[in-house]
C-alpha cells in the first residue's frame, strides 16, 4: 500500500459491489493507485445480494461522499438501470461495471471489462484485429469482451456457452452492431488465431477446460479472465502447447488503469 495512503473524514468513498465479494482485487489495487496519485479515496468491499443491490445502489446516490461505484458479479446488469447516462459501449452491452457522478449528482455508467481485456492481450504481444476469433463465455464479461473484440477488428467472433439462451442473447445483441461477422461457436478451437475464456472453467486441476485443449494449435494466442492462480491450468497446458497468451491479471492490470482515469477525469477541479 502506498505510503501516501490516508483515510480520515475527508476520504471519498468508492464502494466495489458484488455477490460474492472476497474475490475481488480492486480495493487495494485502486486505494493505492489513489493514493499514489495525491487523492484521498478509498475502494471499499461490499457484499450485497440482488435482493438487495438496487437499495443500495439508491442509498449510494444519496451518500455525499460515494462519488463513485465499482460492479462486479452478478450486478453489472442491474446497475445500468440506475444510470441517467451511459457511453455507447455500455448501451451496446446492456451492462456497466463503473458509476461516476454526473455534475448534477446522477449516475453515468461505462463497461471496462472489454477494453481490459484488450489491453491484457495486447501487453502480451497479442493483436485482435484480423483474427478469427473463440470466445468461451456470455455473462457478464463475456459480452463486454465480445464487444470489444469486434470493435477491435476481429475478422469473425464464434460464441460459445454452455447455457444456450445466454449466448444466443448476446449473439443476437452483437450482430444489431457488428452483423454478420458473429455465429455460434463451439469448444472446439482448430482453425481460431484467438481463443478467449470468459468463465471461471480451467480455473482449478479438477474442473473442465473451457476448450478442447488437444485441438489448439500453437500459433494460436489465448487469453484468459481467471485472475487467481495468475496462470491457470488451462492457460498452463495451452502454453505447452507453444500458445502465446495472457492471463486475468493483464486484464485487471490494464482495467483498473482505465477505471482510475474514469473516476479521475469526474472528479470535479477547483
Amino acid at each position: 500500500m502506498s505510503e501516501n495512503l490516508r483515510i480520515d473524514g475527508a476520504s471519498r468513498i468508492y464502494p466495489i459491489i458484488g455477490d460474492p465479494i472476497s474475490q475481488v482485487k480492486s480495493p487495494a489495487g485502486m486505494t493505492a493507485a489513489f493514493a499514489a496519485r495525491g487523492v484521498n479515496a478509498v475502494v471499499v468491499p461490499i457484499h450485497t445480494s440482488v435482493d438487495d443491490v438496487d437499495d443500495f445502489i439508491r442509498t449510494a446516490g444519496r451518500t455525499e461522499n460515494v462519488d463513485g461505484i465499482i460492479v462486479t458479479i452478478p450486478h453489472k446488469f442491474v446497475a445500468l438501470t440506475h444510470c441517467s447516462t451511459a457511453t455507447e459501449r455500455a448501451r451496446i452491452t446492456d451492462s456497466i461495471n463503473v458509476l461516476s457522478r454526473n455534475p448534477d449528482g446522477t449516475w453515468h455508467g461505462e463497461i471496462f471489462d472489454g477494453l481490459g481485456m484488450l489491453g491484457g492481450i495486447r501487453s502480451q504481444g497479442g493483436e485482435p484485429s484480423g483474427k478469427k476469433t473463440l470466445l468461451v463465455g456470455a455473462g457478464g464479461a463475456g459480452i463486454a469482451i465480445a464487444q470489444a473484440l469486434l470493435e477491435a477488428g476481429v475478422r469473425e467472433l464464434a460464441i460459445h456457452d454452455v447455457d444456450i439462451n445466454r449466448r444466443d442473447h448476446v449473439i443476437t445483441r452483437m450482430r444489431e452492431f457488428y452483423r454478420e461477422r458473429v455465429h455460434v461457436g463451439s469448444d472446439d478451437p482448430a482453425g481460431f488465431e484467438l481463443v478467449v475464456n470468459a468463465t471461471p472453467m480451467g480455473m482449478r486441476p479438477e474442473h473442465p477446460f473451457p476448450v478442447q485443449i488437444e485441438r489448439l494449435s500453437p500459433d494460436t494466442f489465448v487469453a484468459c479472465v481467471i485472475t487467481a492462480p495468475a496462470v491457470s491450468p488451462w492457460l498452463a497446458a495451452a502454453r505447452e502447447k507453444g500458445c502465446r497468451g495472457s492471463g486475468g491479471v493483464d486484464m485487471y492490470t490494464a482495467e483498473q488503469e482505465l477505471m482510475l482515469q474514469f473516476f479521475l477525469n469526474s472528479i470535479p477541479t477547483a
